[in-house]
């Protein structure tokens, strides 16, 4: 007996289907493995600096560098080839260490040149690194450190573009952001889930919203380079943590934190803080929790258990903080800002270096909700809205975007 037409639809989308899911599983295996066998020679040539086994420690670093310098891992997975480029150009800045506590000065110096033409930004700790001191006389050494420190991210972000008045979605009443109601059922579960109300206290509303910070930064450990294969919600974030020990990155994490808030009624936002350079793909991914105490969205980063204020201790915006780095006016980073509870943050590393890179412009999610993300839901890029410099043209071209900070950063 022939099959139907119908019969013979579903089968075909049957197959299709499959093959979507056999070609996901076969990508994340491939990121998988690539990972790990990433993270065994870094943690081998990083143990071995630390120990003052330079010489070993050339081995993996230049087994590494031939590794990214051979794999087509970004074309089969979503690790953009930029990325390749900037932790290459971090293996080979350690390898010219290496070389130059060797006494190999030419190799040093080649290693530190390929390492800048890969895009090595770090230009204050290039000139102030122990480990380069044997350099620091020599010609091609200063030339390359004068290519880095034009790449200092204060001095990109304070040479951005201004912002503009965007007069037609300002005046058209109509809101660019949606915030899921706490009532909803999946924020209601996440509410149970982590026992939020305990969690949040019966103090003022900043109380509160600090609190859940720490709860999220506590619960959910940051890997930057580790991308939970789960749903992406809190919970499945949550005891992926729970059961593997393993850390998530930034981007999971802070929409953990987002989905709490929401659950608690609180408007918030996860906001993907962007770099200037469209090569650099190492964005930071921080919270934007909108306080009526204070009527403006407070800058709130699970990733560092930080947040920001000015000199009189008021806490700032994400808006604010940019504009206070661009014009150079007093920051003070909250005294629990850390990393995993390893490493306490600076302001001068933090904010200067780190940050000020990360600020040039911002994406947003129109619809901020529980799961905003599902891995198993198709990405619009027309969910995703931009504030940008006037001028500037991201690579995210078929979102859309606004120069005005007003409309963006508009009431919930």
């Amino acid at each position: 007996m022939k099959a139907s037409s119908t019969t013979r639809s579903i089968l075909i989308l049957l197959f299709f289907l499959l093959s979507a899911i056999v070609a996901v599983e076969a990508q994340e295996q491939r990121m998988m493995e690539f990972q790990e066998m990433f993270s065994k020679y870094q943690t081998q040539y990083r143990q071995l600096m630390k120990s003052g086994q330079h010489k070993d420690a050339v081995v993996p670093l230049t087994t590494l560098v031939s590794l990214l310098d051979t794999t087509t891992i970004h074309q089969v997975t979503p690790i953009p080839e930029a990325a390749i480029r900037e932790q290459k150009a971090l293996l080979l800045y350690d390898l010219a260490c290496c070389y130059a506590l060797l006494g190999h000065k030419k190799q040093a110096l080649l290693a530190l040149e390929h390492s800048v033409e890969d895009g090595y930004k770090d230009y204050n700790n290039m000139a102030n690194d122990n480990d380069l001191r044997s350099l620091l006389k020599d010609k091609k050494y200063q030339s390359l450190l004068a290519q880095v420190q034009g790449r200092q991210p204060i001095h990109v972000l304070r040479h951005s573009a201004p912002y503009a008045r965007d007069a037609e979605r300002l005046n058209d009443g109509k809101p660019l952001f949606i915030y899921q109601p706490k009532e909803s059922m999946n924020l209601r579960v996440v509410r149970e889930y982590f026992n939020l109300d305990s969690v949040a206290g019966t103090g003022d509303e900043l109380s509160r919203i600090i609190n859940l910070l720490h709860f999220a930064h506590d619960k959910i450990r940051h890997d930057g380079g580790n991308r939970a294969f789960v749903e992406m919600d809190a919970i499945d974030i949550y005891n992926y943590c729970k059961a593997t020990g393993k850390g998530v990155n930034c981007r999971q994490l802070a929409l953990s934190l987002c989905e709490m808030y929401l659950s608690m009624g609180i408007p918030a936002r996860y906001v993907t803080c962007m770099p200037a350079d469209p090569n650099d793909y190492e964005c930071h991914v921080i919270d934007a929790v909108w306080s009526s105490e204070l009527q403006k969205w407070l800058y709130i980063d699970p990733t560092m258990d930080a947040w920001v204020t000015d000199e009189n201790g008021t806490m700032l915006s994400i808006a604010e903080v940019r504009e206070r780095l661009i014009n150079d006016k007093p920051l003070l980073l909250c005294e629990t800002a850390n990393w995993n509870h390893e490493t306490p943050q600076t302001k001068e590393n933090y904010l200067d270096n780190y940050m000020s890179k990360n600020l040039y412009y911002f994406v947003c999610k129109r619809v901020n909700r529980f799961n905003a993300e599902s891995m198993y839901r198709d990405y619009d890029p027309r969910d995703d809205i931009q504030l940008v410099p006037v001028g500037y043209v991201s690579e995210s071209q078929h979102c859309e975007a606004t120069t005005d900070p007003d409309v963006f950063w508009a009431k919930p």
